[in-house]
Formats: structure tokens, C-alpha cells, sequence
């Protein structure tokens, strides 16, 4: 049934109200800082003052959501720009180049990220009886889909939580189980269902990237990890590719530097410490790929970044 333009003009003063809520709220917990961890396990909150140069980052299952400004994340060729009227929705772990792209003083970028867990999107689709995807061929795992009020209204509601502490263990669960319902019958929710449908080709393919999380630093064998997802490893290829734009070893280099970086700015270590215990055999063939992903070597690219840490501490 075609909505009137009386309907429509009233679900945009529901979105911008709703908006305009959601952002009070991000900014009043986020406060100064650019990142906030919530006590909300899986929640966290962003602000930024000005946009930024593009920086890589590592994209989990999760939904992104803005209230102000706006990002794009570059996945392999791909652009994904998401703002105050679309989401970004990531059903696996990714490699991505990010940039806020609209931030000011007086406009401050405002938005929050809620991680996704497979076992309870599957566990919904059983609950509300939701139907598999028709289509089983694997597709990326990153997409933008449609803001509604619905959607700002949980979210609304899951930070309020954080002004009653004692009751997010048992409201905090409940609204979470709402967002994902609301993302399962939006426009994206073909995509989560892919991933949550057991023995679909997206799901072979989302467990072969978890695996890789958790074993960058081994040697990659390509057959093992295809024969694990059922697949030839020609299929297994196109499929991962087709779900992340970056091939198995790609997609492992990026894992390898991401938490090369981690430990050199974390726990201190040297480049070619963090190197060996991400799995790099050759210091100088890591400073290399280093510097390719990140723009510097790495000596200098941890220095500028523990020197904008301390000038944000300032």
C-alpha cells in the first residue's frame, strides 16, 4: 500500500525527533572522549570534533549507527558512506580504511557501534520464525540499510539503560533481542540471515574468517580451510572473496599488521618482536607490508599515534 505524503512528512518529524533524542543521549555519555566503552556489554559510543584522515580499521559483526555527521569505510574497492538515514551493518570480521568525513566543533560526529552475536540472530530467526534466505550464494559482508524509527526508538532506550545500572542485565538483553529483530525484517536482514543459516555457504565462510582471527599468526594452507567449509579450493576462494573483496592471504596479512600494530603501541614491543609473534618470518618483508597498509614505517606510525594520544590528553 503507497504511503501518502502525510504519513511520509509524519515518519521524517518521527525520525528527526527521534534523532535528535538518540543524539543528546551519545553526547551526554561520550562526553569528551572519542571512544566510550559502555557498561552495556557489546555497546559502545563515538564523538569526533573534526573529520579525519582516512585510518585503517577492523570491522566486527556489528551494527553502526550515526545521530550526526557521517563515515565512510572503504572495503577492497568498495565505499560504504553511512549517516543520520542509513546504517552500516557488518556480519563478519573486516579489514576496512575508514574516514568520518562530517564532523565540526559546533556539529560534532555522534554515533554508536552494538556488536552482533550469530548464535542469537540464529536464535531469533527460530524464536519469531523467520525463514532462511532464498538465496544461498555468499555475499559481502558489509552493507548500509535504511534508519527507521523503530530501529532509533530500541536504541534510545537501550542507553537509557545506562542511568538505571541495576536494570541492564535484564532490559539490556531484551532490547538487544528487539535490534535484531529489527534489522532481521529490515532491509538488510537477508544479508544476517545468510550468515545465521546453518550450512549455507556464507556461514562456511564466516566460520573460515573466525578461524583466521584466531590463527593469523600460523601458516595459511588454503585447502584445509576448504575442505573445513565443504568447498573446492577455487569455490572457497571466489566465495571469500565475494564476502570480504580481499583473498584468504589478503585478508591474513591485514589481520597480522592490525595486531602488530596492537602490540606495538600497547605493550610496547619492538617492530621486529611484533613481527615474529605475528607470524612474519622476515623484519624487513613486515616493515615493507607495514608501511604499504598503514603509510609509514613502523617506528614513525607508533610515534604519531602515541603523540595524538597525548595531545588528546592535554
Amino acid at each position: 500500500m503507497k504511503k501518502n505524503s502525510k504519513t511520509v512528512n509524519n515518519e521524517q518529524n518521527d525520525s528527526t525527533t527521534a534523532l535528535n533524542a538518540l543524539k543528546n543521549s551519545i553526547a551526554r555519555w561520550a562526553g569528551s572522549c572519542e571512544r566510550y566503552d559502555t557498561a552495556i556489554s557489546g555497546l559502545s559510543l563515538f564523538q569526533r570534533t573534526e573529520p579525519t584522515e582516512p585510518y585503517c580499521g577492523l570491522y566486527e559483526p556489528s551494527i553502526c549507527l550515526i545521530a550526526q555527521g557521517a563515515k565512510r569505510v572503504h572495503l577492497g574497492d568498495e565505499a560504504f558512506i553511512y549517516n543520520e538515514r542509513r546504517y552500516l551493518i557488518t556480519s563478519v570480521h573486516l579489514p576496512t580504511l575508514v574516514q568520518i568525513v562530517d564532523a565540526t566543533p559546533e556539529k560534532p560526529y555522534l554515533g554508536l557501534m552494538l556488536k552482533l552475536n550469530q548464535r542469537e540472530i540464529s536464535q531469533m530467526m527460530v524464536d519469531s520464525n523467520l525463514p532462511p534466505p532464498r538465496e544461498q550464494q555468499s555475499s559481502r559482508g558489509m552493507a548500509t540499510g535504511e534508519v527507521t524509527p523503530p530501529l532509533i526508538s530500541a536504541f534510545q532506550r537501550l542507553i537509557d539503560l545506562l542511568d538505571e545500572p541495576g536494570d541492564i542485565p535484564i532490559l539490556s538483553p531484551i532490547i538487544q533481542r528487539e535490534i535484531i529483530y529489527r534489522l532481521l525484517v529490515g532491509d538488510q536482514g537477508a544479508r544476517l540471515r545468510q550468515i545465521a543459516s546453518a550450512g549455507s555457504q556464507s556461514q562456511q565462510i564466516a566460520r573460515a574468517i573466525d578461524w583466521l582471527k584466531g590463527n593469523f599468526a600460523q601458516p595459511l594452507h588454503i585447502q584445509d580451510l576448504a575442505t573445513q567449509a565443504r568447498m573446492s579450493a577455487s569455490t572457497f576462494h571466489h566465495h571469500f572473496r565475494s564476502m570480504t573483496a580481499l583473498s584468504p592471504l589478503q585478508f591474513q596479512k591485514q589481520l597480522r599488521l592490525h595486531e602488530a600494530r596492537r602490540l606495538m603501541l600497547s605493550d610496547r614491543l619492538d617492530a621486529a618482536s611484533a613481527a615474529f609473534q605475528v607470524g612474519y618470518e622476515s623484519p624487513s618483508q613486515f616493515s615493507r607490508e607495514y608501511s604499504r597498509l598503514f603509510g609509514e614505517p613502523p617506528l614513525r606510525d607508533i610515534a604519531k599515534l602515541r603523540q595524538i594520544a597525548a595531545d588528546g590528553m592535554a
